[in-house]
């Protein structure tokens, strides 16, 4: 729900979804940053449970942005729900329209495996490597929630085409 209480609606103009998009980039700008800060914190896993704490709670926030949270799809039209659910598996999105568990971070946390194994490593070498093991967070976080922004807006721009009509026949 927006913070209202009125139900968010997907974006339907360019300039909405744009505008949508900066203040979603904006925020995980803000959340990678801090994800980055307790990456330099040489305890081991501290930084994993940062990084899952986060997504588990920017994903949704980001769907919630763009109207596509699970509760948001409900409340739209039938033939839009189609177009929504036929955009998310077309596309493999992972999280547009569904619910952010901790399994799902985990696996896509997994996707970045070898990157966050060499973000462990690097942690571990005095000052550069603390610095590495922040860049390497703030990146692999970055990069995460820049696909699901970018499937989000694919999708957002698929609803403003008509809507798919019945069978002729």
């Amino acid at each position: 729900m927006a913070r209202d209480g009125a139900w968010q609606v997907v974006p339907a103009t360019p300039e909405q979804i744009a505008a949508v998009a900066a203040h979603c980039r904006r925020l995980v700008s803000r959340r990678a940053l801090l994800a980055a800060g307790v990456a330099v914190v040489p305890v081991p896993g501290l930084d994993w449970l940062t990084d899952v704490g986060i997504l588990l709670k920017l994903l949704p926030d980001i769907n919630r942005a763009f109207g596509l949270t699970p509760e948001q799809i409900e409340h739209l039209a039938p033939d839009r729900k189609v177009v929504v659910f036929k955009a998310v598996s077309a596309g493999g999105a992972m999280v547009v329209g569904r619910v952010v568990t901790r399994e799902l971070v985990m696996n896509l946390l997994r996707v970045l495996g070898v990157r966050l194994t060499t973000q462990q490593a690097a942690k571990y070498v005095p000052v550069a490597g603390q610095a590495v093991s922040a860049a390497l967070t703030y990146g692999a976080l970055k990069w995460i929630c820049e696909q699901h922004i970018k499937q989000c807006i694919a999708i957002c721009e698929q609803l403003k085409l008509p809507a798919p009509t019945g069978v002729v026949g």
